[in-house]
């Protein structure tokens, strides 16, 4: 097999894996995942959560800085954004 050929194949076979390897590994980050304390979680930690990406994660730590420690799990719910269906999904996993 020539190498232009080679390079291509690999190429494509990258493009096709990698975005599964990607949601394998998220999926493998959120599965070890017991328990996020919403007062001291990081961003990167918060980011793990079904429904919270890396913005509303932000959008977490900075209520939680201008406001002060939640009250409760359900507090979650008056960050912009997330609402009570997604703090029903990871109810199991939070604490505060």
């Amino acid at each position: 097999m020539n190498k232009p050929l080679l390079s291509a194949l690999l190429a494509a076979l990258l493009a096709v894996t990698t975005p599964a390897l990607v949601h394998a590994q998220a999926a493998a980050e959120q599965a070890a995942v017991t328990s996020i304390d919403i007062n001291t979680a990081t961003t990167e930690q918060l980011s793990l959560l079904t429904g919270i990406g890396p913005a509303k994660a932000e959008a977490i730590v900075e209520y939680r800085e201008a406001n002060g420690p939640f009250g409760s799990v359900d507090d979650l719910a008056k960050v912009s954004g997330i609402g009570p269906a997604t703090v029903e999904k990871n109810r199991h996993l939070l604490s505060h």
